[in-house]
């Protein structure tokens, strides 16, 4: 952490000494409040890391926990695009110097005022409009649920499971719930949506398995005519909390299995379950979590997770990371027809609007969020990917652009 906060100071430094006459323009009384104002996230940051020392971070009252670090995030956040303008404006400026084109004006003008105190003007504005929507995305966009519903052609679909309805949740992250009645309305838009099965796709909690005892009375009321199939993510494994011990830490894990078993969910390890409708079959299929990344667990084992059901028609994945399809499930023979994950939560930031999608998460994966589909490497069969925004929030507890998700996903054999 410290090189990170060596870094965060010296910009915050220099971003200071850029606004200091501004801020220091009036009052003094005026110049103190801004400058605290400004320090305060770096204040806070240091403080969390203090204290988290002698006091755990993860042990934390959850509801101070959220807004400490949501507002530290909402600070630098809201200082990220004036500090790049005035690096841009000051750069030009040593390259046109170093390059002898510096003229001997000091600054060119825009409407009046220098090109500087016009950028800076700018990086105001916009830093406040960065904060303001930020705060609003802790506050009311959290809990702005939207059901995404889509339809799945499956040539080989049996007959029985035609119009089979899938509702999945993933990324939950319950550590970073403060209320109990918004989960019971999630709770009662799954349930409204009349599912045959609900997947649940990883990330239940944020560092322990404790986190989910709340909210067991509630979980407990999804109900799905052929039940509820779950996986793990990579944050239910405990490898985020310093443990005591090893063996507190394997205590956590299953605690973890325990908390499935009493919901009634069915935990797919590495493991698979054909499920019956008349003659008909459809096996789902479920991985421990595989990502790509060198920090993620790669358990996931697809060749040991199929076994008994490589002859079943229509076969169903639920593994958490994407990039597990894109390494592995697009290569893996017999194909998979429909692979369901989350991880990504689409980076909890971005524009989704007709004819424009974006987010930084788009950076860091190529399938971060909707319907995909690919033709598998080997047999050249139609593949589907659907990736769940998430339920939940972990970092920045809000959402903006990018809103929490249940998707309702419908087989059809045909058009």
């Amino acid at each position: 952490m410290f090189p990170m906060i060596v870094i965060l100071y010296i910009l915050d430094v220099y971003l200071y000494w850029v606004y200091k006459n501004n801020i220091w323009s009036r009052t003094r009384r005026r110049g103190l409040v801004i400058s605290f104002v400004y320090w305060l996230p770096m204040l806070m940051l240091i403080s969390m890391i203090l204290v988290s020392t002698y006091y755990p971070y993860e042990d934390w009252g959850r509801k101070f926990k959220n807004y400490f670090v949501g507002f530290i995030l909402i600070g630098y956040l809201s200082k990220l695009v004036p500090l790049a303008l005035m690096l841009i404006s000051d750069l030009l400026m040593l390259i046109r110097r170093m390059t002898g084109k510096n003229r001997k004006k000091k600054d060119s003008k825009v409407k009046g005022i220098t090109r500087s105190e016009f950028l800076k003007k700018v990086g105001l504005v916009t830093g406040g409009l960065v904060f303001g929507t930020f705060t609003l995305g802790m506050f009311k966009w959290i809990y702005d649920f939207r059901v995404r519903k889509k339809i799945v052609v499956l040539p080989e679909l049996p007959e029985n499971f035609q119009g089979f309805r899938i509702v999945q949740l993933s990324d939950i992250h319950l550590g970073s719930w403060l209320s109990m009645n918004e989960m019971k309305e999630a709770v009662q838009i799954v349930n409204d949506l009349n599912p045959d099965v609900v997947f649940f796709t990883g990330d239940l909690v944020n560092y322990s398995t404790d986190e989910a005892y709340p909210f067991m009375e509630v979980l407990d009321k999804i109900e799905a005519r052929y039940g509820v199939y779950s996986t793990l993510g990579n944050h239910d494994y405990g490898d985020y909390k310093r443990w005591k011990s090893a063996e507190a830490k394997e205590k956590n894990m299953e605690e973890m299995y325990a908390v499935h078993r009493k919901l009634g969910w069915h935990l797919l390890n590495n493991q698979n379950k054909v499920l019956k409708i008349g003659n008909d079959k459809l096996a789902i299929i479920g991985v421990e979590n595989w990502g790509s990344m060198r920090r993620f667990q790669k358990y996931g084992d697809l060749s040991v997770a199929i076994k008994g059901a490589e002859d079943i028609p229509v076969k169903l994945l639920l593994s958490h990371d994407p990039s597990h399809w894109q390494k592995k499930v697009l290569d893996f023979v017999p194909a998979i027809d429909l692979t369901f994950a989350g991880h990504t939560h689409g980076a909890q930031f971005g524009i989704e609007v007709p004819g424009m999608r974006w987010s930084p998460s788009q950076y860091i994966y190529k399938y971060w969020a909707g319907l995909y589909q690919e033709k598998n490497r080997k047999t050249q069969k139609t593949q589907y990917l659907y990736v769940n925004r998430g339920l939940g929030a972990i970092g920045y507890p809000g959402r903006v652009g990018i809103l929490p998700e249940i998707t309702l996903v419908e087989l059809q054999k045909d058009n």
